[in-house]
């Protein structure tokens, strides 16, 4: 190998590795970063809900065969938690004929959860309830 290409090669080299080291510290900057969503009080929710979040409390009952189910955080926007830890309840759309964007997912004990968050775009955005 020519000094030159040993050059070139040990450049591409350092401009890799500093391209890792930015990827690595930019998605753990991401990550720390979800625990700061928006706070929505439960007051100001929509009126379903509320009614959601009061049977998330009691236990139920909910509208949905898939409420109560594992929420799997795919999407990482909110904290990350093991597997199991998030549970995904539908907040009902007026007018709507499928279970529509709005959610309510809780984290925690079913009846105690730690913390709940409401998403009306189906994951896309969640903001953390205050009761």
């Amino acid at each position: 190998m020519s000094p030159s290409s040993a050059r070139l090669r040990g450049g591409l080299v350092a401009i890799i590795a500093a391209l890792i080291t930015l990827v690595a510290s930019t998605t753990v900057a991401a990550r720390a970063s979800q625990s700061d969503l928006p706070v929505i009080a439960a007051s100001d929710l929509p009126r379903e809900a509320r009614e959601v979040l009061e049977r998330v409390h009691s236990g139920g009952p909910f509208a949905y065969e898939r409420d109560g189910v594992v929420f799997g955080n795919r999407e990482q926007v909110l904290p990350p938690r093991r597997r199991g830890y998030y549970h995904e309840y539908t907040v009902p759309t007026p007018g709507e004929r499928t279970r529509g964007a709005r959610r309510i997912v809780c984290g925690g004990p079913a009846r105690l959860p730690d913390a709940c968050f409401y998403s009306n775009d189906h994951y896309r955005t969640f903001a953390r309830i205050r009761e």
